[in-house]
């Protein structure tokens, strides 16, 4: 018999274990290995075929998988992952099978149908490298497939590998479709987008006074929304930055939390009609400043250092500048410092009565100032329709004033984002379907990383019955915005009880942001569908204590819902636990 000799190859090899299998095992180990197999056969073997790959072996909690093509290699692992996602959704935590997998591209060994070598060996050390539920590649297949996939990358650097001789460059990789489950108590930190990325810190004001924090705060708003214009640039929304003021914090770590490699710091001093801005844009990965400026002109051209900031960005991270369409800016300084204060105080969706009538008191002063002013213009029609929508003044006028005041602010500015979303919901709660689509249609085309339209949108996306595609609006939402204000929460937990997901709802809607505000009616629908009936009449009697008008009937009447299978669903959680009709 002729000795079979031992080939070698170029091959992508996908390794994958099993996270916790010995205490998987230890606690149920007949129920663990029947869980492995059915998961082999119906999850894994099928994407295998799919992606044309050869399952070489199965090792207990692991497998090796051989594949010809590095992007059916990445490919098959991250569909593997999400499958495998979704068959743990209906089991409890304790028997949910989660996967670290590693995918690597190198010369391997074949004898007698097994395969050896650094090719092999490489993958096993990615796959250790990943946490749960991670993909982790080396440099040689992020080559292969950064520009064919519709991935994000996350560049881990250089790691020395057991028994590798020399070091590999280590990607971490998700579909940028995928994002981390926002909502959840201590999520791992966001990856890295495929575009670069940038937070923008709340400027110091160095000014010596308390009453300029709002034109420092101001400053830092405009840059953030003119960056978030440029589709070239990932952008991190004005919340989630905002959480980092007056707090001495280290960049890298800012960096890391909210998923991004670039940011910017800065600072600003007003001072006798003259403002002083200074800036440095920090590779918070690299650890290099990109570039730094101080810019000292007359007040009247603060709008014009904005602009010149922002394309110094531009130009840094993209490399190229695309002229985008001038926004309304307001001809009248005090007018612009009224709208700055108000806009903290709306920046909680459904907020208190406080909160809103003072905002539309700034407001309407704004306005006055300055009729022109688009920006004031908008948020005084949404305090219009919040007057009306939560029953703080009932006359429905409020309502007929806040749409046409909506219709005027994109009439002066149609390049701001904000004047579209606005617009949009309210048509929604007309029932004027078709113009609320375009109207955010116009939103996300003219600012691509605005966080507050996919949240806003996501709501009335649900109210259709399209649970899936809501959820997906606000987990983008959430990756753009990823230290959120609390209606976040609340629309977040909407998704998952309309999905029938009432544990995930619950565990949401008990975030600290939103418990106390009117998501607690959705928390006790989610309890009551759980069965947990005492606790869902507790909190809906809590919810009532502030809300002693509330009827189901009359909230669910009052929904820009088009489908009502949809607001049934909710309506009958809310009887459940006990609230009246």
């Amino acid at each position: 018999m002729a000795e079979q000799r031992a080939q070698r190859r170029l091959a992508a090899i996908m390794s994958a274990d099993v996270v916790g299998y010995s205490r998987m095992m230890q606690a149920d180990e007949i129920g663990t290995l029947d869980a492995l197999k059915k998961r082999r056969t119906e999850v894994l073997s099928p994407l295998v075929t799919k992606y044309q790959g050869r399952l070489v072996k199965v090792m207990g909690d692991g497998v090796l998988v051989e594949f010809t093509s590095a992007v059916n290699a990445v490919q098959c692992a991250l569909d593997l992952q999400s499958d495998t996602a979704k068959a743990n959704e209906p089991l409890p935590s304790a028997r949910h099978v989660v996967l670290r997998i590693g995918v690597n591209l190198g010369d391997v060994i074949v004898e007698a149908g097994d395969i050896y070598g650094d090719g092999v060996n490489v993958a096993a050390r990615l796959e250790a490298l990943a946490d749960g539920g991670e993909v982790c590649i080396s440099g040689s297949v992020y080559d292969q497939v950064k520009r064919r996939l519709d991935a994000a990358f996350d560049d881990l650097g250089d790691k020395t590998l057991k028994n590798i001789a020399e070091p590999v460059r280590v990607y971490r990789i998700r579909p940028l479709s995928e994002g981390y489950t926002p909502g959840i108590a201590d999520p791992a930190p966001p990856m890295l987008p495929a575009k670069p990325s940038i937070a923008v810190l709340p400027f110091t004001n160095m000014s010596g006074e308390r009453e300029q924090d709002a034109f420092a705060d101001g400053l830092t708003e405009d840059l953030i929304t003119e960056l978030s214009r440029n589709v070239a640039l990932f952008v991190i929304a004005r919340h989630s930055t905002f959480a980092y003021k007056g707090r001495s914090v280290d960049v890298r770590q800012v960096a890391r939390e909210l998923g991004v490699r670039y940011v910017l710091e800065g600072s600003a001093r007003r001072l006798a009609g003259r403002v002083r801005i200074n800036v440095q844009l920090i590779d918070a990965i690299g650890g290099d400043h990109i570039w730094a400026d101080r810019f000292d002109r007359s007040l009247e051209d603060v709008f014009a250092v904005q602009d010149e900031v922002t394309n110094r960005i531009v130009e840094a991270l993209v490399g190229r500048l695309t002229k985008l369409p001038p926004r309304n800016r307001p001809t009248s300084l005090e007018a612009y410092e009224l709208c700055v204060r108000a806009r903290p105080l709306l920046a909680n969706f459904g907020g208190s009565a406080e909160a809103i009538r003072e905002s539309h008191i700034l407001l309407t002063q704004a306005v006055a100032k300055d009729p022109n002013y688009a920006e004031a213009v908008r948020w005084l029609a949404f305090t219009f329709w919040a007057l009306w929508s939560f029953s703080i003044e009932s006359p429905a006028s409020k309502r007929a004033a806040s749409l046409e005041m909506a219709r005027r602010a994109v009439a002066l500015d149609p390049n701001d984002a904000g004047n579209h979303w606005v617009l949009g919901y309210l048509l929604a709660y007309e029932h004027n379907w078709a113009e609320s689509d375009a109207a955010f249609d116009a939103a996300i085309r003219v600012e691509p990383n605005h966080a507050d339209t996919y949240a806003m949108r996501s709501e009335l996306v649900l109210w259709r019955g399209k649970t899936d595609e809501a959820m997906g609006l606000i987990e983008k939402a959430f990756r753009l915005n990823p230290q959120p204000a609390g209606w976040y929460f609340w629309l977040l937990g909407m998704a998952h009880y309309a999905a029938r997901r009432y544990e995930a709802a619950a565990e949401v809607l008990r975030a600290e942001l939103t418990y106390r505000t009117g998501s607690r009616k959705i928390l006790a629908a989610s309890l009551a569908q759980l069965g947990q009936i005492e606790e869902a009449h507790r909190e809906a009697e809590l919810f009532l204590a502030n809300n002693p008008r509330f009827s189901v009937v009359g909230w669910a009447n009052a929904q820009p819902a088009q489908n009502r299978a949809t607001v049934e669903h909710f309506a009958d959680g809310l009887r459940m636990a006990g609230l009246p009709d």
